[in-house]
């Protein structure tokens, strides 16, 4: 066992810094596996917060070596229970958060863990030692155990106060041994008598003693002089002490000035640094309010008149506008010295700022006067070209306002009622020049497009004499008038090309050559306004600084933009003021085309959106006013298809003897075509697709109205002329949005043929088909179709006779009575007698091939025939149509 001890020691708890004071072998109890065998350690550690620890210690199965399996400090011990005290056991209990069951090897090592726990405990938890239950009378008193007492005490003690155990012998020195060999041999009956051998140790001894204090007392002298020695060395420190206290003193005063020098430099350093920060503030402070006195001059007597004067004044409110709006740290703007400067600046501001007001001011009204670049140009293309017209552009307007434009800012941003007033001041002077502009424009623009609409009113009344032309006139929103020649004595207006008018009336006012003349003189006007309006709203947004809030004066200032919607809204209103006149002038000039030619609204809508929808700026003025104007175009194209749809509506028989095709059917292949080219490949193509579908729905229901109206010609007839050319139209112009009126087109055109074939053909051999009506009644009566030959009524003979009723030649002559009374129904224009004609041949076959198949079948065997065949048939409605 103390060679197990000492190989744990040294393995396990040496390089831990703990010492083993107590080993136990022992088993767990109360496990239904087999028990392994273990040893519980008890160390004491180096660290005096923890004491002593409980180890568990194994031997592991892979290594064979000794491991710590578990710990627990002696502080966490609450009970140790002996399980009888007045029986031996070796089994026992320890209870820390759980209770651990063992039983010791025998049970002096349990007796022997008990006493080490226990001294344990009393010096390391003397207040809170843990129960000792169950443990027998002796371990835990001061009384020695029996036999095992001893050994007990001096393996605890010996461990505990750092002794060695028998495992810890060592062996005597070689000195040592021979000293104990030199005495014993100097004592001979040492080994024999000990007693004896004590008491000459004893004596030896007494010598000794007495030895040393006569020693000690032949050495007084020696004695007294090193005390006095001592008592000189005592009073040699007490002065040298004393010098060492006044250089002390002197340290300490030297300490005491360093420190107020240290302070006194502190108190400069920070006076020198205060001044410095000072210096630098009022360095700032300065080149922040203080204006050069070169500008100063130029403030109180500015020259805006010539181009350097004017870059000195626009430096100079630069640097006032500065100093204005410099900001200044809390606390600074209360010094006299600021207040005054402020003053200063204000009145600088207060002096220069009429004199920039005034001459901007003046420059706006002059410049209102400007007659543009392209004035002289335009009169010239008024002659030269049928097609183009220009407006006068004002790039020098511009131009010399440009150099301006930092004033302007200026006065935005440091006088906001003076920025208002030549706002409003330079609105209502140019408004009036763009006024004149555009209204010349488009009263050029007018007379472009009746003077196309006049060369063809001339080329179409050559033969008029030129002299009794009167005048066509079309008042402007501004009350003048713009006048054309015209061929007849009263103002002419565009015929209304209407669908529901006979085909008589239909007129078409401009050839396709004309209008397309008529849509480039529109795409040249609305082409001409668009750089004049975004020119000048490019030039208000940065002349005026529409874009900016107007605190800073610096381009390339960071200064807070407003909204989009606001900038929008500001500029808008800008524009809305310089071209007043626009949106009345331009509505007026398109009311223009629709006087001249009755489908303008449908190819104005198309240019005028192209416009609108191709604009980058949405919001721009001109894109309101060509949307606020294609409100008024859209109106307008509404109403021309209206009018149409109500012109079908109110439309009447025709007065001709044949009714024929209705007008609005054939006015309607020409309305389309002309329509189609319009707006082909348009945006606004689903506009007409709307109008499209409700004009031939109302084909549809006024075509059986007329129908019925006229008695001059068969019902079916009109249906079906008008039908089929309605089908044939459709399928024509393949718009598909019209595909499902195409089908029923189609429809109603066969319904109506059928209809027509059966009423007007009939049944040509009508005795015979009501010879076979009673057969047939017969067979329903429940007679044999073979026993119908024996009834008297419907004999063979009766048969016969019948039959000879209608030879070859008066069937072929009935035919070409039918066929005069198909051609005297049928129009020229309608091309459909063929048709009909082969509809009733195909009914005729029909009807004769039901009659040869009664024959067949009711009289089997008779030999009883038609008197022509199906190959006389097809030769008689052939030689008919060809003779005709």
């Amino acid at each position: 066992m103390a060679a197990l001890r000492h190989s744990l020691q040294r393995e396990l708890f040496s390089p831990a810094e703990e010492r083993l004071v107590g080993l136990v072998h022992v088993t767990s109890v109360g496990k239904k596996k087999k028990a392994v065998p273990c040893f519980l350690c008890v160390a004491v550690t180096a660290d005096q917060s923890i004491g002593a620890v409980i180890y568990k210690v194994k031997k592991t199965e892979k290594n064979n070596i000794y491991k710590k399996k578990s710990n627990w400090p002696l502080k966490e011990l609450k009970v140790v229970d002996g399980i009888d005290g007045n029986k031996e056991t070796a089994e026992f209990s320890l209870h820390f958060d759980k209770v651990y069951h063992w039983s010791a090897s025998n049970v002096q090592e349990r007796l022997l863990l008990f006493s080490i726990l226990w001294k344990l405990c009393s010096k390391y938890l003397p207040k809170q030692s843990p129960m000792f239950n169950n443990i027998p009378p002796g371990i835990t008193e001061d009384t020695v155990i029996p036999e095992a007492s001893t050994a007990l005490d001096h393996e605890v003690s010996g461990n505990m106060d750092g002794g060695i155990g028998d495992e810890d012998y060592q062996a005597l020195t070689d000195r040592e041994e021979k000293d104990l060999e030199r005495l014993l041999s100097q004592s001979d009956n040492a080994l024999s008598n000990a007693e004896k051998f004590m008491e000459q140790l004893a004596k030896d001894l007494s010598l000794l003693d007495g030895a040393n204090i006569q020693s000690l007392m032949g050495s007084e002298a020696q004695v007294i002089q090193l005390l006095n020695l001592l008592e000189a060395a005592e009073n040699e420190a007490a002065s040298i002490e004393t010098e060492l206290d006044k250089y002390e003193n002197i340290l300490l005063q030297a300490r005491v000035a360093m420190a107020t020098v240290g302070e006194k430099n502190v108190s400069l350093e920070t006076a020198n640094r205060n001044n410095r920060l000072l210096l630098m503030e009022l360095n700032n402070l300065v080149a922040h309010l203080d204006i050069p006195h070169a500008q100063q001059v130029t403030l109180n007597n500015p020259d805006l008149n010539s181009p350097t004067g004017l870059q000195n004044a626009i430096l100079a409110a630069k640097s006032l506008q500065r100093a204005m709006n410099a900001e200044l740290k809390p606390g600074i703007e209360k010094m006299v010295a600021v207040q005054d400067q402020r003053r200063q600046l204000e009145k600088w501001r207060a002096k220069f700022t009429p004199t920039v007001t005034r001459q901007l001011n003046n420059l706006f009204i002059h410049l209102s006067n400007d007659s543009g670049e392209t004035s002289s140009q335009s009169s010239r293309s008024s002659s030269s070209s049928q097609t183009t017209v220009s407006l006068a552009k004002h790039g020098k307007l511009h131009s010399q306002l440009q150099m301006y434009a930092p004033l302007m800012h200026w006065l935005k941003a440091t006088d906001h009622g003076c920025y208002e007033k030549l706002l409003e001041v330079y609105t209502t002077s140019i408004s009036k020049l763009y006024e004149r502009d555009l209204r010349q424009f488009f009263d050029e623009a007018r007379l472009k497009v009746i003077g196309l609409r006049e060369r063809k009113l001339r080329g179409s009344d050559s033969g008029s004499e030129v002299g009794a032309r009167h005048s066509l006139s079309i008042k402007n929103p501004s009350g003048t008038s713009v006048t054309a020649a015209s061929p007849s004595g009263t103002i002419q207006q565009p015929s209304q090309n209407l669908l529901g008018n006979e085909r008589e009336l239909w007129t078409v006012e401009v050839d396709i050559h004309d209008r397309k003349r008529l849509e480039d003189l529109l795409e040249c006007a609305l082409a001409e306004l668009e750089p004049v309006c975004l020119v000048e709203q490019e030039f208000c947004v940065a002349f005026f600084a529409l874009d900016h809030g107007g605190h800073d004066v610096d381009e390339s200032s960071t200064s807070q933009k407003t909204p989009e919607r606001s900038i929008n809204e500001e500029v808008r209103k800008m524009m809305s003021v310089l071209f007043a006149v626009l949106e009345p002038e331009l509505v007026s000039f398109l009311a223009t085309y629709e006087k001249v030619d009755s489908f303008s609204p449908l190819y104005v809508l198309v240019r005028l959106s192209q416009h609108v929808l191709s604009a980058t700026d949405t919001g721009s003025f001109l894109s309101v006013t060509f949307g606020s104007s294609l409100v008024h175009v859209k109106r307008s194209f509404d109403r021309f298809f209206m009018t149409q749809l109500r012109s079908i509506e109110d439309s009447r028989q025709p007065r001709k003897s044949k009714c024929g095709i209705l007008p609005f059917i054939s006015n309607f292949e020409e309305f389309s075509v002309i329509i189609e080219n319009i707006f082909k490949n348009s945006e606004r193509r689903v506009d007409v697709d709307k109008w499209y579908t409700r004009l031939v729905r109302a084909m549809f229901d006024v075509i059986p109205k007329i129908a019925v109206e006229n008695s001059k010609t068969p019902a079916d007839i009109i249906k079906m002329e008008n039908y089929h050319r309605l089908h044939a139209l459709l399928s024509q112009l393949k718009i598909a949005v019209l595909e499902a009126e195409k089908k029923e087109a189609k429809q109603r055109y066969q319904e109506a043929l059928q209809l027509y074939v059966i009423l007007y053909f009939g049944r040509p051999l009508e005795k015979l088909n009501i010879f076979f009506d009673g057969v047939q009644a017969k067979v329903s009566q429940g007679v044999k179709e073979s026993e119908i030959g024996y009834q008297m009524a419907f004999s063979k003979q009766e048969l016969r006779k019948v039959i000879s009723i209608y030879p070859g030649r008066e069937v072929k002559k009935g035919l070409e009575s039918l066929y005069k009374k198909v051609e005297k129904h049928l129009s020229d224009e309608g091309n459909l007698l063929q048709v009909v004609w082969r509809a009733m041949q195909e009914e005729f076959i029909r009807q004769y091939k039901s009659l040869e198949d009664m024959i067949q079948r009711c009289y089997p065997g008779s030999l009883i025939t038609l008197d022509f065949s199906m190959s006389d048939i097809l030769e008689y409605f052939s030689d008919i149509a060809r003779s005709h």
